[in-house]
């Protein structure tokens, strides 16, 4: 048929046709290797009863530079203020070296959570200098590798500090100046724990009375005091109760650590060690603690170990503790991470140096101490408490508007309180002149600076004066040139395997496109420079940008509200849960804690419902994989008058669309409980289903994953929910923000919209794909899952397949014969693919012994054929183990990945030659990704559990 012009003009340059892989030519191709068309794969993959009958209500497609431009002149619509609001938030300068090569480089951004440790040695090795530098600086000798922000972190903390005391106590003093929305957090983490939350001044602390097992302080606090919590840890130690202290990491440089005046646990946020504000987020929060608790301490951690060569190795350590491992049992869970901002936060300090850090503190509490003198010469009283870089200025209410207007004038955000005072917190950007604009704003501008200055001495007192060294370790003072940093920066990149290498074919983890101009509009000023409490007229751009994905989010999944708050999918599981517990006490019907959950969930599953209040109990499988539904049945039954939930994952996590899920809906909603879906596999639903369609009531969505967000490495990610209309009213809330329903749960994470700067990610990929380009897309992952399943399926049986034996977007090979066969683990398969240059699929998830592979619409026929070829030759390396040609225990795959350094060393002890182990097909020697260390020992990595730097001499 004859195209129009009109037709022509329309079609150029469409960005669908960037971000689907396979050609459609390579589309043909692969419908004749499936057997069928697109239309009859759908039919025969998804059931008849939950397909959509009318296409997406969204925006036609943009084309990129379009996209920019629409972007550009919403964000325009912010007003980019200098915030000096303080409350956890500062804006930090971004070294340009580090923003350049690490947050805008796909080689940083594209990578999966390091479970492959060994392609993963060099965010490993960033990731071990970010929990150095926060225990340096908090005084405490274990830190993890980053949390999702300082409210959470807190919360996290909470529960830790139970754990530690073993339940004995029930209440958790708040201290009223740590931040307000630090507050809120705990408050709604410990509503459905029973834990008895009790805030107040510091010097209401009963230990007796109020039967605390647990205290949480700020120091500094939120309005600038630094207090002394010395006697108050001797007394807290003496009566059973863990200390929490809420810290600030360049502050730490001058005063005195949490860990040397008897601090348990530091928290905080490392946002102003070079990460933009982006109105929230995302930033790497932090926690530390003694060495007693390694076991307790929630997310992840970075130790040393070692790898077969004997070598200095790093990875994950005791893996054991985690949701993925323990279920409802885990002390962490493994999706609270930061890791692209952790790695940035480290890099900040490698940069500077403990020279470099004191130089900044110095300054911003320099010119915080002229600040405050000018104060007092105006008539002002900042207070007589030693203070680091914040000031609270009492005024009357009138007098504080027209300071507030001038501000406003001068480009300028203050903190404003309920009884007038007003805050001001500085930051690195600060210089002398801006001091002399901030008095301005007060109604001064006779000021002689520099007389001002010389007469202000700017010292700690005594006993709040640093006196221990920090950020010894060499790294911390190697790299002051930027040609060294940036050598240095790529050298950690190249002992990365990332999405810029090959495939990333995680079952379950969506590695997609992200697409550069997904990308470009993060650092922008207009996105990345917004307070995320700045005033409301100065983020009209944001607040657009927030409704617009909100309505798009709800049409794609069915529902009738959004909320953008949780900043992970484990957060989104979380909020989600909790917004079902709000609605069942909303009809007095508190009782019903029970929460179905099927043997095949995601580990977070029933993670987050314990977090929730929720007893689990757990719903069989049957054969093929797919929910007992007359195991449903009957336990819903059973539990009749308690039943609060179920948790479901659609498609299953065994990959395949179950025919009676609409059935499970109804048997669960008819027994008085509601349907929470894991929107883990949302890429095999858009456009073709959705969770409202189908009968959930509310749904979390992985924007790291359907939606484009990059992993980063393992954060960030952002877990969005979607809730029917009868639970709109539950939708999380935040102290500092109209946000959330008329009945909200209480804030979820530190900021209200979560981490905003990377929502215009997601913005813009619902903006480029259009209706029809992201529907194309749902269909292209299910045909490239089902090719990929029929090239493999003659050596590696597919486990699960739906009644027409299609699978969805992902399937599950079955490796479990081969360990009696051969010998051979999914890990010797999963090292063994590195030497052929790619990462492993999910491996012994969810069923153990076996490989689960997502190819996603994104990669080429070309790259889904290499990796199809790579795991049949490796079969075919198996088979000669199989039939005695290779030895069982020294061969190809036991001794994966092989080094450079293994192939060029003098002794070749094996049965196989180097070239074998080194270049098995044509295109590992057209381009090779070298494995920086051999195969790590996991067990000796627990065993001499190290989480800081080593010494330099390893390094050699």
């Amino acid at each position: 048929m004859t195209r129009s012009l009109l037709d022509i003009v329309g079609d150029s340059d469409r960005f669908v046709d960037r971000h689907i892989g396979p050609r459609l030519k390579d589309i043909e191709n692969m419908l004749s290797v499936v057997g069928c068309d697109m239309d009859q794969l759908v039919r025969e993959t998804v059931p008849d009863d939950i397909l959509m009958s009318e296409a997406l209500a969204l925006p036609g497609a943009r084309r990129e530079y379009e996209l920019i431009q629409e972007l550009a002149e919403i964000a325009s619509k912010n007003l980019v203020h200098r915030s000096l609001i303080g409350l956890g938030y500062h804006t930090a300068i971004t070294p340009p070296v580090v923003q350049r090569n690490i947050l805008e480089n796909p080689g940083w951004y594209t990578q999966y959570t390091p479970y492959q440790a060994e392609i993963a040695q060099g965010r490993l090795e960033a990731l071990l200098n970010f929990q150095t530098m926060v225990s340096d600086l908090t005084g405490l000798p274990l830190a993890n590798a980053s949390l999702l922000d300082e409210a959470t972190a807190a919360a996290e903390a909470m529960s830790m500090a139970i754990a530690i005391t073993r339940g004995k106590k029930n209440g958790f003093f708040v201290a009223e100046d740590c931040h307000p929305q630090t507050i809120a957090v705990i408050e709604t983490r410990a509503r459905p724990l029973g834990i008895e939350v009790i805030s107040g001044p510091v010097g209401e602390i009963d230990f007796g009375g109020q039967d605390l097992f647990g205290i949480v302080v700020s120091y500094p606090t939120t309005d600038g005091r630094v207090e002394d919590y010395e006697a108050l840890c001797t007394e807290a130690k003496e009566a059973g109760a863990v200390v929490i202290v809420a810290t600030d990491l360049l502050a730490m440089t001058l005063l005195r650590p949490p860990g040397d005046f008897g601090a348990d646990i530091a928290i905080g946020n490392s946002q102003r060690f070079g990460v933009a504000l982006g109105a929230g987020g995302p930033h790497a929060a932090f926690l530390a603690t003694r060495d007693e608790h390694a076991r307790r301490i929630p997310g992840r951690i970075i130790g040393v170990s070692r790898d077969a060569k004997g070598n200095k190795a790093y990875r994950l350590a005791i893996q054991t503790r985690e949701q993925h491992i323990r279920r409802d049992k885990a002390t962490s869970n493994i999706c609270t991470a930061q890791v692209l901002l952790a790695i940035m936060a480290s890099m900040y300090a490698v940069y500077h140096g403990p020279e470099g850090l004191l130089r900044i503190a110095r300054r911003v509490h320099g010119l915080t101490t002229i600040l405050a003198s000018g104060f007092r010469k105006i008539g002002l009283d900042p207070g007589s408490k030693p203070f680091f870089d914040t000031l609270r200025v009492p005024m009357a209410i009138e007098a504080a508007n027209a300071v507030h207007q001038a501000a406003n004038t001068a480009g300028i955000n203050f903190r404003r309180y309920e009884d007038g005072a007003v805050g001001i917190a500085l930051d690195e950007t600060v210089g002398i002149e801006d001091v002399a604009v901030i008095l301005s704003c007060f109604g001064n501008n006779n000021f002689d600076l520099e007389s001002l200055a010389k007469g202000t001495v700017a010292e700690i007192p005594e006993p709040h004066l640093r006196k221990s060294e920090f950020l010894t370790h060499e790294v911390f003072h190697r790299y002051r040139a930027e040609h060294e940093l940036l050598r240095y920066i790529h050298r950690l990149q190249g002992g990365d395997l990332s999405m810029t290498t090959s495939m990333i074919s995680l079952g379950s983890c969506t590695m997609k496109l992200n697409a550069t101009t997904e990308m470009i509009p993060v650092t922008w000023p207009e996105i990345a420079g917004i307070h995320p409490f700045a005033p409301s007229d100065q983020v009209e751009g944001y607040r657009e940008l927030y409704q617009q994905l909100e309505s798009w989010l709800a049409e794609i999944t069915g529902f009738a509200e959004v909320s953008l708050q949780p900043n992970a999918g484990s957060q989104g599981e979380y909020a989600g849960l909790l917004v079902i517990r709000a609605y069942h006490e909303s009809r007095d019907d508190s009782r019903r804690d029970v929460c179905l959950i099927p043997v095949s969930a995601h580990g977070t599953n029933p993670a987050s419902a314990v977090m929730a209040g929720f007893r689990v109990v757990v719903v069989a499988c049957d054969e093929k994989g797919n929910v007992d539904l007359g195991d449903l049945k009957k336990k819903a039954e059973a539990h009749r008058a308690e039943l609060g939930a179920l948790m479901i994952t659609y498609p299953s996590t065994h990959g395949v669309f179950e025919e009676q899920i609409r059935e499970m809906c109804r048997v669960v909603h008819d027994n008085g409980g509601q349907v929470y879906m894991d929107g883990a596999n949302m890429n095999a639903q858009v456009g073709l289903t959705s969770p409202g369609l189908i009968g959930a009531d509310v749904c979390h969505l992985n924007l790291h994953k359907t939606f484009c967000i990059p992993h980063g490495g393992g954060g960030p990610g952002m877990g969005p929910i979607g809730v029917a209309s009868h639970l709109v009213p539950f939708l999380p809330g935040h102290p500092l923000a109209d946000v959330g329903g008329e009945e909200a749960i209480g804030a979820i994470s530190a900021a209200p919209y979560g981490s905003p700067s990377i929502l215009t990610i997601p913005w813009a990929y619902i903006r480029m794909m259009g209706p029809e380009g992201l529907t194309q897309a749902t269909r292209v992952a299910i045909l490239s899952a089902n090719y990929m399943a029929k090239r493999l399926e003659v050596s590696y049986p597919v486990l699960y397949t739906g009644e027409a034996g299609r699978v969805a977007h992902e399937f599950i090979l079955d490796c479990r014969s081969l360990k009696k066969s051969a010998g051979v683990e999914v890990e010797d398969i999963a090292k063994r693919l590195m030497d052929y240059g790619f990462h492993a699929p999910t491996m012994s998830f969810p069923v153990a012994g076996t490989l689960m592979i997502e190819p996603t619409e994104s990669e080429s026929k070309e790259e889904i054929d290499r990796f199809c070829d790579a795991l049949l030759q490796i079969r075919e390396e198996i088979r000669a183990i199989e039939e005695e040609r290779a030895d069982r225990s020294d061969n190809l795959l036991k001794n994966a990945p092989h080094t450079a350094l293994t192939l060029t060393a003098n002794e070749w002890p094996h049965s196989y030659s180097r070239e074998e182990a080194a270049f098995p097909t044509a295109w590992v020697r057209a381009h090779k990704f070298w494995p920086p260390v051999a195969r790590i020992d996991n067990v000796y990595g627990d065993r001499q559990l190290v989480c800081v730097c080593p010494p330099i001499e390893s390094y050699q």
